[in-house]
């Protein structure tokens, strides 16, 4: 079995990541629509450059794979990063990576499956991410889960010619609903 069902939503669980999924990362990661909204665009991703950092991810933090249920296919990957305990806060971000998979609320579902295990397992109480401004379908789906805008860097970051605004958002536990299926 390559995936493990740590979380389990209705039509996706998130598994440890697999390092065997490497190619298919590197694939996704250099693709612009994916490295623009994630803000790698300037730089290259090898196969040895992707395999470090899904080894650094399968082996440390809270990094999961999506998979979708009905068949096992990797969509994309979720995680926190930037966990504090004491203060009970952390950072996530999450991406969809082949283009068909995108906009069928896969990142939704994948995003409360995450929120879930941080506010009820991890006792996190705030969880932030920053979404670049262009990138509206990503900042729609974060409010449907319930994340609110809480400040802009306005004019931070460039690509394609064009600045635009990190938007930050967050969500507090006291503002999560959400129960597993």
């Amino acid at each position: 079995m390559k995936y493990y069902k740590k979380i389990v939503g209705k039509r996706l669980y998130l598994s440890p990541i697999h390092t065997e999924d490497i190619e298919q990362y590197t694939a996704w990661i250099n693709d612009s629509a994916i490295s623009d909204a994630l803000g790698n665009s300037s730089q290259l991703f090898t196969i040895e450059k992707e395999k470090a950092t899904l080894e650094e991810m399968a082996t440390s933090g809270h990094n999961f794979a999506i998979i979708r249920e009905e068949d096992d296919k990797l969509l994309g990957n979720i995680s926190f990063f930037d966990m504090h305990q004491i203060s009970r806060n952390a950072q996530c971000g999450l991406f969809i990576g082949d283009e068909e998979n995108r906009n069928k609320g896969y990142g939704q579902e994948a995003l409360k499956l995450l929120l879930n295990y941080g506010f009820n397992t991890l006792n996190l109480n705030n969880v932030m991410l920053k979404v670049f401004s262009f990138n509206e379908m990503a900042i729609s789906c974060y409010r449907k889960v319930g994340f609110k805008e809480i400040g802009r860097r306005r004019s931070n970051y460039y690509v394609n010619g064009e600045y635009h605004d990190d938007v930050f958002m967050d969500i507090l536990a006291s503002e999560f609903v959400y129960r597993l299926p």
